[in-house]
């Protein structure tokens, strides 16, 4: 019983400190870009092709890595993700020009797509179902902690050591979570050992995602775009055929198909995130741009949401195991509808108070949906798709981040044209924000009929057999 208490512990420990990682890095070292392209002499858009690359790289590998957890072992594959999350933050901070920063970012970003595709399979291994709402709550809660701590010590950091102090800071924390896997961690995870692992499919899938992915991130920059984002959705076709011939696919699509619970709520997360994730970016050229704050102060005033977010995820993750998450997410959807709702109404006078209040309830909305829609997914499917699952899900939130940077840099460049920040007309830019609120509130109403739509029982895949 008490070895069974510590694995426990141990086990919310490691994920937690993983899970902080990615978060923290990505505010950080968007914190830190001016002092990198200032270094480097770098031009904006090779500068933004620091964030892309991780975020391509982390997409394009969560479901594979996910998949071959599932089969070799989940612990293995998170350990060798922290492993070469730690050795790629080190090169970052080695890096000699922006081109290298770009390629270990790289690394780095299939490094995240082995902890995310294991880190929530592993805790859902682990606990059971009457705790897992609580457990994936607070470890949500940790992911708003690194957000939220992102900007402010990431700033600290790149104001008194320079910019690759924050990736060597993010390497120490991995090596302690690789020697507390090690050490702590007993025993191993993998649900389907005697499957075979399928790297046509996951080849594709890599292929198309990327091209997909790049194709809306670049729709309003790049005349190439528009045929890279076709042959990424071609790609992705053939997957889809071939997946449903194959007798062991890296992707179940019949978790999809069959399982309603399982469909909806990554259909839900997907539509959260498309229309939450820029939130903090319109609203940091909202500060800086329109008002003409400085970045501690924008920083400081962003820093309610996420605040919000870590504090009420582990009540809603545990409110979720005792009540149908279904309608705790819906609840959450609704009120984060609502706060987008508010901000399209932004203004050059609009009061500082209401503005910060308004944070506050797309925080909450945004804590109440999900931790209790991540239970959702995960309570929904066999023990051997924990993996899938957990890399399902992973895939959603970043490919609805991408699409949500993808729509706020399609209205900006129609409201504001191909011009630097610093000569872009406040006015115009004030009209583009509101237009993008308006499109993301719109999103986030059509994801609450896609959270009750996924029904209360999981069915499908949990009585019938997982492959023809």
């Amino acid at each position: 019983m008490e070895k069974d208490a510590a694995l426990k512990k141990y086990t919310l420990l490691t994920a937690c400190g993983a899970s902080f990682l990615t978060p923290f890095m990505g505010s950080a070292v968007n914190l830190a870009i001016p002092s990198i392209g200032k270094e480097f002499n770098s031009s904006a858009l090779l500068l933004s092709w620091v964030a892309t690359s991780y975020i391509l790289a982390s997409a394009a590998f969560l479901v594979p890595f996910g998949r071959l957890a599932d089969i070799v072992g989940r612990k293995k594959i998170f350990m060798l993700g922290v492993l070469g999350f730690w050795l790629s933050s080190v090169l970052c901070g080695f890096a000699r020009s922006v081109e290298a920063l770009i390629a270990f970012r790289v690394i780095q970003g299939i490094g995240s797509a082995m902890i995310f595709g294991t880190g929530m399979a592993i805790l859902t291994s682990v606990f059971p179902p009457q705790e897992r709402g609580k457990v994936l709550g607070i470890n949500v809660a940790t992911v708003y902690t690194g957000l939220s701590l992102g900007p402010v010590l990431g700033g600290v950091l790149n104001h008194h050591f320079g910019w690759p102090s924050i990736f060597y800071f993010t390497s120490l924390i991995a090596l302690s979570v690789f020697f507390l896997t090690v050490t702590k961690l007993s025993g191993e995870w993998a649900g389907a050992r005697e499957e075979r692992y399928d790297f046509l499919g996951a080849a594709l899938y890599a292929l198309g995602l990327v091209a997909l992915m790049y194709g809306i991130s670049a729709v309003a920059t790049s005349p190439w775009a528009k045929y890279i984002l076709l042959f990424g959705f071609v790609v992705l076709l053939v997957f889809v055929r071939y997946e449903l011939r194959v007798k062991h696919p890296v992707l179940n699509l019949s978790l999809f198909k069959h399982n309603t619970v399982f469909a909806f709520s990554n259909l839900a997360a997907f539509i959260n995130y498309s229309a939450t994730f820029a939130v903090g970016f319109l609203l940091s050229l909202y500060f800086q741009v329109v008002l003409g704050f400085n970045s501690q102060i924008t920083g400081f005033i962003l820093l309610s949401q996420p605040v919000i977010m870590a504090l009420l995820s582990p009540f809603a993750g545990s409110l979720s195991d005792r009540k149908d998450p279904r309608i705790v997410s819906s609840w959450g959807m609704t009120l984060t509808t609502v706060g987008l709702f508010i901000f399209c109404f932004l203004d050059r006078n609009t009061p500082l108070w209401l503005i910060i209040m308004n944070l506050l309830l797309l925080g909450t909305g945004f804590a109440l949906f999900s931790s209790p829609n991540t239970n959702s997914v995960m309570g929904s499917v066999e023990k051997r798709f924990y993996g899938i699952a957990s890399s399902a899900l992973g895939t959603m939130r970043l490919t609805g981040q991408a699409v949500s940077m993808a729509i706020v840099t399609l209205l900006l460049a129609l409201y504001v044209g191909n011009v630097k920040l610093s000569q872009a007309p406040a006015d115009l830019l004030v009209k583009g924000t509101k237009t993008t609120f308006i499109v993301f509130a719109l999103l986030c109403f059509m994801g609450i009929f896609a959270s009750l739509a996924r029904g209360k029982k999981p069915a499908g895949l949990q009585k019938a057999p997982p492959y023809k």
